[in-house]
């Protein structure tokens, strides 16, 4: 193997400098330097040994940082995957639910409570909070959007005499058959005034088939539900509906 030792070597004027011949290797051996001040073509991209400290200036372009569409509603998951980003709901979207007049119930009987109205109370500063997602028929609740919600049921009343009742929220899934999700109980030997408390979790799927019910059972004597009797201050009876985020 044959050196040249020299400090520059120029091409001809007007022509390009060639280092060996198709099927040459031309080696840099190790210890050497390349310097260089000057631009290179034609060299490809290397596929390992960049360190991400490297990249000190410029911006790299969102669709190579994964696959999809990046937008400014989508987000990068940790698959390297845009998805599109779901908004956090807040526990602030709840409607109160009141009955206007007093109810009576049956003696030995379920009865559904009905005769639902808005229960927002200005004067108290009771308010229904937020986009109003559930809507009533007849004592039937329907949801208009899907979600977590938090139902919570009161009852004030009065028995005509001793028994054993219980109140119940009623649900659905097919928007026929009922079944208590939750329920209260209580016995009474001697007619007296009372009230009750529950409260679940409902997770809403489908709207068009979930409902939701209020109901009670009176056994051997009849029951009074007490509605507000046109008290705007009174909440005596009611439903209140809060929902807790998506299901997504």
């Amino acid at each position: 193997m044959s050196k040249i030792f020299v400090d520059q070597v120029d091409p001809k004027t007007g022509t390009s400098l060639t280092l060996g011949t198709s099927g040459d290797t031309v080696n840099i051996p190790s210890g050497v330097t390349l310097a260089n001040a000057g631009t290179m073509t034609g060299v490809p991209a290397p596929t390992s040994g960049i360190a991400a400290s490297a990249i000190d200036s410029g911006t790299i372009a969102t669709a190579r940082l994964g696959s999809g569409t990046a937008s400014s509603s989508t987000f990068l998951r940790g698959d390297q995957t845009y998805a599109a980003a779901t908004a956090a709901v807040t526990p602030d979207n709840w409607q109160y639910f009141v009955i206007s007049a007093n109810q009576t119930m049956s003696a030995n009987a379920s009865t559904t409570i009905a005769g639902w109205v808005d229960g927002a109370i200005t004067g108290r500063l009771i308010y229904n909070l937020g986009t109003q997602y559930v809507t009533h028929s007849s004592g039937t609740f329907s949801f208009s959007t899907e979600g977590y919600y938090k139902i919570a049921f009161r009852v004030s009343g009065s028995t005509s005499g001793s028994t054993d009742s219980s109140g119940y929220i009623f649900t659905t899934t097919n928007n026929s058959s009922y079944g208590d999700a939750v329920d209260c109980n209580f016995s009474k030997s001697t007619g007296a005034g009372f009230n009750w408390y529950m409260d679940t979790i409902l997770k809403v799927t489908d709207t068009t088939n979930q409902k939701v019910r209020t109901g009670i059972y009176a056994a051997s004597n009849s029951i009074t539900v007490a509605g507000h009797g046109g008290n705007a201050t009174r909440q005596r009876t009611y439903i209140r509906f809060e929902r807790l985020g998506t299901t997504a």
